[in-house]
C-alpha cells in the first residue's frame, strides 16, 4: 500500500530539492508502486511501535516539504500527481500540493486520520479546505468521506485517465507538454498560481510574484529565444532556467 516510514520524508525532501536544483529537468512526475494504492499514508505501524516504546518517544518531525517532501513542498518546478489507487491520510496530502492531477478511474482519496485518533498534520487540512470548500472539507476531514475520482475531477481536481492502463502515459503526456514551454515562464507562471492561492489578496499576489521573478525573467536567455523563434516561425530551442 506504499505507506512512507519516517525516514521516507528527509528522504522526499532532499530529492526534491535535487529536482529543483538539476538544470536538465523541468517537471516530475509521482506515482505509486503496483496498481492498488499511490500511497496510503504515514507508516502507523512504526507510530504503534514508537508509541509502545519503554522509551520516551521523540517528536514527530517533517521535513520542510513535509510528508514525503512533498505535502508542504513549495519549490521551483511543477509536480504531476499520477494517482493509480488510494490515496489515503499523507498519500491524500501529497496529491493536494501537487500541481497537477490525473487519477485512474479507480483511484480514491481520503483523509481517515480522525478514525486512528490523528489528524492531517503535514497541511492537508488548509490545503482540502481551500480545494473543495469548507463543508465538503468538513466531510473529509471530519467524518472520513471517501471522494472516487470522478468526484475529484467534478471539483476540478483531478483529471480522470481513459483507464488504468493508460495512465501513465496520459500523465507523460501532459509532462511533455510543460517540458515544450519556456522554462522562465514555467517557473514564473507556476509561482504566481501558488502565490494566488496562498495569499488572501489576489493583486498582492501578482506584485509578488512580479517583485521575485519579472526582471530576471525579461533579462534572461529564454525570452530572447521565444520571441525569436515567434518571429522566424521556428521550434524553440530552450536552456535551462537560471530563475
Amino acid at each position: 500500500m506504499n505507506a512512507i516510514p519516517m525516514a521516507g520524508h528527509g528522504q522526499g525532501d532532499k530529492l526534491w530539492q535535487w529536482f529543483d536544483e538539476e538544470p536538465g529537468l523541468r517537471v516530475a512526475i509521482v506515482t505509486g508502486k503496483g496498481r492498488k494504492a499511490f500511497c496510503c499514508g504515514a507508516d502507523l505501524k512504526e507510530q504503534a511501535e514508537r508509541i509502545r516504546s519503554p522509551e520516551k518517544p521523540e517528536s514527530v518531525h517533517f521535513s520542510n516539504g513535509g510528508f514525503m517532501g512533498l505535502s508542504k513542498r513549495e519549490g521551483k518546478k511543477p509536480v504531476i500527481a499520477a494517482v493509480n489507487g488510494f490515496a489515503l491520510g499523507g498519500g491524500f496530502e501529497i496529491v493536494l500540493n501537487c500541481d497537477m492531477v490525473i487519477a485512474s478511474p479507480t483511484a480514491q482519496f481520503r483523509l481517515p486520520e480522525v478514525k486512528w485518533g490523528l489528524w492531517a498534520a503535514s497541511g492537508g487540512l488548509a490545503r482540502v479546505a481551500r480545494t473543495f470548500g469548507m463543508q465538503m472539507a468538513s466531510e473529509i476531514a471530519l467524518a472520513g468521506r471517501t471522494l472516487s475520482a470522478k468526484e475529484a475531477e467534478g471539483f476540478g481536481f483531478a483529471r480522470v485517465s481513459a483507464s488504468q492502463d493508460s495512465l501513465l502515459n496520459e500523465a507523460v503526456k501532459l509532462a511533455k507538454e510543460v517540458a515544450n514551454m519556456s522554462p522562465d515562464a514555467v517557473v514564473i507562471s507556476r509561482a504566481g498560481l501558488r502565490q494566488t492561492w496562498e495569499t488572501a489578496s489576489v493583486e498582492r499576489a501578482a506584485q509578488l510574484t512580479d517583485n521575485r521573478y519579472a526582471k530576471d525573467l525579461l533579462e534572461g536567455e529564454n525570452l530572447s529565444i521565444g520571441l525569436t523563434a515567434f518571429t522566424n516561425k521556428q521550434k524553440p530551442e530552450w536552456v535551462p532556467s537560471k530563475l
